[in-house]
C-alpha cells in the first residue's frame, strides 16, 4: 500500500519533497516510506535523494511533563489558593525527585513560599511555560536559544538526527514495480519464456560472502606450544584417549588411601553404568594391596583391610596421573629397563563448584621421567628447563605433601605484571610404595610434575574467568581472532 501510494503520487506531482511530510500526510509510517523508497531507488523506479537535519525531540521525562505539567506547576497547583498546606502533606503527594525540583522551581519562579510548616502561594494564577515549549518542540516549532538552552539544561530535550528523503521519478519508473528474473533456468530457455523475461543486473562490485574455514581455540594454541617444548626436550606423549579409568588406576595404583577424601563423590564422579571394571592386573592388584594394608619397601602402609570393591569401582579420572601410572606399570614389566621421559595433556573430571576459576572439568599437563638415581635436584633442574622454555625463569619451590610423591614440591613463578608469586604447579618425586610394586628395580626412580592448561592460557589472553575460555559460554568472536600464542617466544 505504502510503495503503491509513493508511486500514485509521483504519477500525479513531480516530486515528493519530504519523505516525513509524505507519511504523515498519509497516515504511514516514515521508517516504512524510507524502506519503500531505498526498494524502489535500488530498482531505478525513482530517484531518491537523501535529506539530514538536526531536530530537538523530547526526552522520557520530557515526554512525561509535556502531557501532565512540569513538577513546579504539579506543585502549585496541589496548593489551595487559601490556607496554603503543611509542607508533609504537600511532600507526601509527589515522587522526592519531582518535589525536589518542583521546590526549587517553584520558589525562583516566585510563586510559592516555602515556610518550615506550611506551603503558600504568592500568585494566584500561573502559565505552564515550560509545558507549553514543550508541546510546541514536539509539533516541530521553532522556539528561541534561549528557550532551548533552558530546556536542555534540565534535561527535557536532546538533540537528535532525523534523516528522510526527496523522491522524483527515476528511469524505469512505472505504476507497478517489474519482477525482475535472478536466476535464468533450463526451463526459461526450453519453453522460449526467456525472450519476454528482463533479468535483474549482475552487480560484479558486490562483495561474496566470506569463506569459512574453522579456527583454533586459545588452549588448542597454547597446548600445541606446550607439547612442541615437551618434545623438543626429548619427551614421548602418552595416549590419554580414555576419560573412564577403574578406581585402582586412578587412586589405588598410586597409594592413594581408600578412606582419602578425594575419593568421595562430594569430589569425584562415579559411573552408575558400567559401575565397575571388568578385570585388573592380578598379580600387581595383590602386590598393591599388601603395600597398603601391612606396607613394604621400608613403609608400614596405612594399616586398613584394603577392599576389591572400591578399586574396581568406575570413575571419571580425577587426573592425568592414571594414565602415567599404567604407562609406568607397562615400562617396569619390560627387561632389561631402559629410562624414559612422558607427557601427557588431557582433561580431567573434579566434582567441584564452578565459579570464576574452577570448573568441573579441565586440561592438566602432566611430565614424569623415569630413570635410574634421579634425585630431587634433577626435579628442579628439569623444572628450570621447561618452565624456562615456557618463559618462566624466575622459579622458587615450597615443600609440600601429596599421596602418592615424596618429597613433594609446589612451583612458584614470578608474576611481573601481578608484581608477585603465583602457584604454576605441583611436583615430587613417585613413592616406593607405588613404583616398587609395579616390578621397578630399587634404584629406579621417578620423577613428576603437573599444572593446568587453563591457567597460563587465561593469563596469557587476559581472560579472569575461566568460564569465559572452556564451556557453552564462550564468546565465538573469541576463537575466531585471537592473536597467535607466544609462550616462551
Amino acid at each position: 500500500m505504502a510503495e503503491k501510494a509513493i508511486l500514485e503520487q509521483l504519477q500525479s506531482n513531480e516530486e515528493i519533497s519530504n519523505s516525513g511530510d509524505f507519511a504523515t500526510s498519509t497516515g504511514f509510517d516514515h521508517e516504512e516510506i524510507k524502506n519503500i523508497t531505498r526498494s524502489l531507488h535500488g530498482f531505478q523506479l525513482v530517484d531518491a535523494q537523501e535529506i539530514k537535519k538536526e531536530i530537538w525531540e523530547l526526552t522520557n521525562e520530557g515526554k512525561l511533563y509535556a502531557e501532565i505539567g512540569s513538577p513546579e506547576f504539579q506543585l502549585f497547583s496541589a496548593v489551595p489558593p487559601e490556607g496554603g498546606i503543611s509542607r508533609q502533606e504537600l511532600q507526601q503527594k509527589f515522587d522526592p525527585l519531582v518535589y525536589k525540583i518542583g521546590c526549587q522551581a517553584a520558589v525562583k519562579n516566585k510563586w510559592l513560599e516555602m515556610g518550615r510548616q506550611q506551603v503558600l502561594r504568592k500568585i494566584q494564577t500561573v502559565e505552564d511555560s515550560v509545558k507549553d515549549l514543550l508541546l510546541q518542540i514536539k509539533d516541530g516549532q521553532v522556539i528561541s536559544s534561549e528557550d532551548i538552552n533552558s530546556l536542555k539544561r534540565r534535561k527535557l530535550i536532546e538533540l537528535k538526527t532525523w534523516n528522510g528523503y526527496s523522491i522524483r521519478k527515476g528511469p524505469n519508473f512505472s505504476l507497478e514495480r517489474k519482477k525482475l528474473v535472478s536466476v535464468f533456468t533450463r526451463e526459461h530457455l526450453l519453453s522460449g519464456e526467456w525472450k519476454n523475461l528482463e533479468f535483474k543486473k549482475y552487480n560484479f562490485d558486490a562483495n561474496a560472502l566470506p569463506p569459512s574455514g574453522g579456527h583454533l581455540h586459545p588452549l588448542l594454541k597454547v597446548r600445541e606450544r606446550i607439547r612442541n617444548i615437551f618434545i623438543a626436550m626429548g619427551f614421548k606423549e602418552m595416549q590419554t584417549n580414555n576419560y573412564v579409568e577403574s578406581s585402582f588406576w586412578n587412586f589405588d595404583a598410586l597409594f592413594q588411601p581408600q578412606q582419602h577424601p578425594a575419593r568421595d563423590s562430594h569430589d569425584t564422579f562415579f559411573l552408575k553404568a558400567p559401575s565397575t571394571t571388568l578385570s585388573l592386573p592380578e598379580s600387581y592388584l595383590d602386590k598393591v594391596k599388601q603395600v597398603h594394608e601391612s606396607g613394604g619397601y621400608g613403609s608400614k602402609g596405612y594399616q586398613y583391610e584394603w577392599k576389591r570393591e572400591e578399586a574396581e569401582k568406575n570413575v571419571f579420572r580425577t587426573h592425568t596421573t592414571a594414565v602415567t601410572a599404567r604407562v609406568l606399570y607397562s615400562l617396569a614389566q619390560q627387561r632389561p629397563f631402559t629410562p624414559q621421559r612422558y607427557f601427557s595433556i588431557d582433561r580431567v573430571f573434579r566434582n567441584e563448584a564452578v565459579d570464576r576459576t574452577h570448573l568441573a572439568e579441565f586440561h592438566q599437563i602432566e611430565g614424569v621421567i623415569c630413570d635410574r638415581g634421579l634425585t630431587l635436584a634433577d626435579l628442579m633442574q628439569v623444572l628450570q628447563d621447561f618452565f624456562k622454555k615456557m618463559g618462566m625463569s624466575n622459579l622458587k619451590f615450597k615443600a609440600t605433601c601429596n599421596p602418592y610423591t615424596e618429597p613433594s614440591m609446589e612451583i612458584y613463578s614470578y608474576h611481573e605484571g601481578l608484581k608477585k608469586w603465583v602457584e604454576i604447579g605441583n611436583s615430587g618425586m613417585f613413592r616406593p610404595e607405588m613404583l616398587r610394586p609395579m616390578g621397578f628395580p630399587e634404584d629406579v626412580t621417578a620423577i613428576a610434575w603437573g599444572l593446568s592448561l587453563e591457567r597460563p592460557t587465561m593469563i596469557l589472553y587476559g581472560i579472569d574467568n575461566i568460564r569465559d575460555l572452556f564451556g557453552p559460554k564462550v564468546d565465538l568472536k573469541l576463537i575466531k581472532r585471537n592473536p597467535i600464542c607466544k609462550l616462551g617466544m
